[in-house]
């Protein structure tokens, strides 16, 4: 599907249909993958819980997958508020298809408010050029990394990507963020190992994504060059564990996010 088509697709999915009260349902990417890509659940989750609070911004997202999503049917996501203040709200949405529950979520929502402002952030370098730009068969935009996933020479288990999408509404950067940040952590744990790469799933490993968590920290956009800065720390036990944040081109840390996965490696 040419890269347009993709963007389209990708939006037409974040746009939910209302069922009922708080409950709507979303249809999934028509994508050649054999399953819902986990991204596109982390992106559905957060439009639920925005559209069940328009008064308040997401501030957390925490997934689990259970089980894999079958891309044959639509996704009915059912919201329940646990608490709802005039500053937070809590909340607890599940993804449901035919067979039961495919994936959870835990929401927190909270109301912006003004306060003190600092970070301790290391500094952003410049926009690498677009020879460094990198075709990622999920993300419909423009990709730019120094860091070869796919190789199987070992380096450090730490990752750059550099990601602008086409001009979007900036209410739908977090569902966009999300979307992208379930894409390469699990390669960015390969790194280390001699002989192995991103491309070799299905082969040298396999791999599922266990649970997912996004934390936002600032109002941003996705139409301006936003920075993945990420590494993982651990691969032990056929899992590995990976954290990011999302810095803009200025250095502004607008998320952070943290993905555990099932991984195991038969080189």
């Amino acid at each position: 599907m040419p890269e347009h088509d993709l963007w389209s697709d990708l939006l037409g999915c974040l746009d939910l249909t209302p069922l009922d009260e708080g409950r709507f349902e979303g249809r999934n990417q028509r994508l050649s993958y054999h399953r819902v890509f986990g991204g596109q659940f982390l992106a559905q989750f957060a439009r639920a819980a925005e559209l069940s609070c328009p008064d308040k911004a997401l501030k957390s997202l925490h997934v689990l997958f259970p089980r894999p999503g079958s891309t044959g049917e639509p996704v009915a996501y059912e919201v329940q508020r646990s608490h709802e203040g005039s500053t937070f709200a809590t909340l607890s949405v599940v993804a449901r298809q035919e067979r039961g529950v495919v994936a959870t979520a835990s929401v927190s929502m909270h109301a912006r408010e003004d306060g003190a402002d600092h970070q301790a952030v290391a500094d952003v370098p410049a926009v690498i050029g677009a020879e460094h730009r990198v075709a990622l068969d999920l993300l419909p935009w423009d990709t730019r990394t120094t860091a070869d996933l796919d190789s199987p020479k070992p380096g450090p288990p730490e990752a750059e990507l550099w990601m602008r999408t086409p001009e979007a509404d900036p209410a739908l950067a977090p569902a966009l963020t999300a979307y992208a940040t379930d894409l390469t952590l699990i390669g960015t744990a390969l790194r280390p190992l001699d002989g192995v790469g991103q491309r070799d799933a299905g082969t040298a490993f396999t791999s599922a994504v266990t649970s997912h968590t996004l934390w936002f920290h600032r109002p941003f956009r996705t139409d301006g060059w936003l920075l993945l800065r990420q590494h993982s720390p651990l691969l032990a036990h056929g899992r590995c564990f990976g954290r990011g944040d999302v810095l803009t081109g200025d250095g502004s840390l607008v998320a952070s996010y943290a993905q555990e996965a099932l991984l195991r490696v038969s080189r």
